[in-house]
């Protein structure tokens, strides 16, 4: 599959096109496929059956030993860990859009990828996970980590337009996915008209993919 026209800050295409290995209900794979398509990447999609246990066989243990998607292969640099591979993306492709190269304007990013691997993923992504794939999780626990985290979020894109700033970042990439599907982890988006500004922002960017929709929890009854 390819991108979109590739966006002019993109330093030097790669020599074939990236390979990214992923489940396309899954947010973390998600937010790599986002940044590909804004860098104007050309990349290849590769489905893997989670659900049929195929991230557990040996030939994608030697891919990522943890056993998790996202996978990208970039033309034989092989990398695990979604917001590693959004680093590397940003470092490899990106002249300092996505990834500013001044400590201070790095120093923002990295918070809100920390948040990424913290509350959004016991949050929202977490949440989630019990209506989408009845996952055994603390789903009272999560609603009330992913309200807190929206909570904090809503200030803050009400007086800046992104996470990090006037501009889009790793960042709103780090986080889109799974607060823009919330509400199918039954945590309610209404409350936070900033927060919900901000994902239509994130959706009128130039090369956006959008994550996919599941007719779970409140997206159900939507």
């Amino acid at each position: 599959m390819s991108a979109t026209t590739p966006d002019s800050t993109m330093i030097a295409p790669p020599a074939e096109p990236l390979v990214l290995y992923h489940m396309s209900l899954s947010g973390h794979a998600h937010r790599v496929r986002l940044l590909l398509s804004l860098l104007g990447l050309p990349y290849r999609l590769v489905e893997v059956d989670l659900r049929g246990g195929e991230h557990r066989r040996e030939p994608f243990l030697k891919l990522n030993p943890f056993g998790q998607v996202p996978v990208l292969d970039d033309n034989g640099t092989v990398l695990a860990d979604s917001n590693a591979i959004l680093v590397y993306l940003a470092m490899r492709y990106d002249d300092g859009r996505w990834l500013p190269r001044d400590p201070v304007g790095a120093a923002a990013v990295q918070r809100w990828l920390s948040v990424a691997a913290g509350e959004i993923a016991f949050g929202p992504a977490r949440a989630r996970l019990a209506t989408l794939f009845g996952a055994p999780v603390a789903v009272d626990d999560a609603i009330a980590r992913a309200q807190r985290l929206f909570a904090v979020m809503e200030p803050i894109l009400a007086a800046a337009p992104f996470l990090a700033g006037a501009s889009p970042t790793l960042a709103d990439v780090a986080a889109y996915s799974y607060i823009a599907r919330a509400e199918e982890g039954n945590v309610p988006l209404a409350p936070y008209p900033a927060l919900g500004a901000w994902l239509h922002r994130m959706e009128a960017l130039p090369g956006f993919v959008p994550m996919p929709v599941s007719a779970v929890g409140l997206a159900a009854v939507a």
